[in-house]
């Protein structure tokens, strides 16, 4: 069962199964019912997908998860925000749509794998599969899969993981595919371009707070927590003469601390919902964006110390581990 989310990603990993003699179907998840221009579940990419699938000659599926896709994706992100944090939906997306409902519907009518687009693999190792990172190291996309466990990697298939964007594109238009040339989707699947505000304002009431420096001082005053995000510099709203960081949110007070970037530095950060699909070295590296730079740090239980101070890590956002280019798991950050 090959993911096919209507991008030239999903539509290459498709062929090249096809190519390589696998029994091949076809399938995209409908998730989200509302306004979107970024996503990958409009009406347009399911059209892409079916014409693509149609063009490899299998199988097409449509799956329904919108419900779901409601309450384990959407909810939480509104929630999460409104608590002070700053989530990935991507991340919980993977999660529980394509490695939960969407594997465990796959396991139900009898497919030995799933497949899907992401620049990532999975590579044989003594100890099992193990999550690896994409040969392209500019798309690799190993951080928003590091939950899955060894269950998940034995019945997962990354079949572009070895190729480069630019590899993947040119297979695409060798096979004379629709969404060769098509652009990435690189925001949130359901939030327009430069709705976010407007999204988050619908959902949560409006709490106006304040704004103070790092000696508690009041500098300004704010209509929402959720408009800020811990390491966030611009749109502040703010004038104090040098360059401010959002460096804590306080969600019982609605208040927001900004203050100089040595106010974000940290030598540790407290995690939660760890998971380890392999045993973690010591040191270990960390990462604590999707195309961030790793650090060396040391996984305590769920502390991770950091071998030199590093900026605040917003809390709700993951935590990979890596060894060397596998992944070994990671967390989210509490606080």
């Amino acid at each position: 069962m090959v993911m096919m989310s209507g991008g030239v990603d999903s539509s290459v990993a498709a062929a090249l199964l096809r190519e390589q003699g696998h029994d091949v179907t076809g399938v995209t998840l409908t998730l989200w019912g509302g306004d979107s221009d970024s996503g990958c579940c409009s009406v347009a990419d399911v059209e892409d997908a079916r014409r693509v699938a149609a063009q490899l000659d299998v199988p097409h599926y449509v799956f329904n998860f919108s419900d779901d896709f409601d309450a384990h994706v959407v909810n939480p992100y509104v929630d999460a925000y409104a608590t002070g944090e700053t989530p990935n939906p991507c991340v919980e997306c993977n999660r529980a749509m394509k490695f939960g409902r969407a594997l465990a519907r796959a396991r139900q009518l009898g497919y030995e794998a799933i497949a899907t687009g992401h620049h990532a693999r999975i590579v044989d190792t003594p100890s099992g599969p193990a999550l690896a990172r994409a040969r392209d190291a500019a798309k690799d996309q190993s951080y928003v899969l590091y939950m899955l466990g060894p269950d998940e990697l034995a019945q997962t298939r990354l079949p572009i993981g070895e190729l480069t964007k630019a590899e993947v594109r040119e297979r695409a238009r060798a096979l004379g595919l629709r969404t060769a040339d098509k652009r990435e989707s690189m925001d949130v699947c359901f939030i327009t371009r430069g709705g976010r505000e407007a999204f988050l304002g619908a959902r949560i009431p409006r709490r106006e707070g304040t704004i103070v420096d790092e000696h508690g001082l009041v500098v300004g005053t704010h209509d929402g927590i959720d408009a800020f995000t811990v390491g966030q510099r611009r749109g502040l709203g703010v004038a104090v003469g040098e360059r401010r960081y959002v460096t804590d949110i306080a969600p019982a007070s609605a208040t927001v601390t900004v203050g100089p970037r040595t106010q974000l530095l940290r030598d540790r950060v407290q995690l939660r919902d760890v998971r380890l699909s392999r045993s973690v070295p010591v040191p270990v590296l960390a990462q604590a964006r999707a195309h961030g730079t790793p650090f060396a740090a040391s996984l305590l239980g769920d502390e991770l110390v950091f071998a030199q101070p590093q900026p605040r890590v917003a809390p709700g956002q993951v935590v990979a581990l890596y060894d060397g280019d596998i992944c070994c798991g990671g967390g989210i950050v509490a606080g």
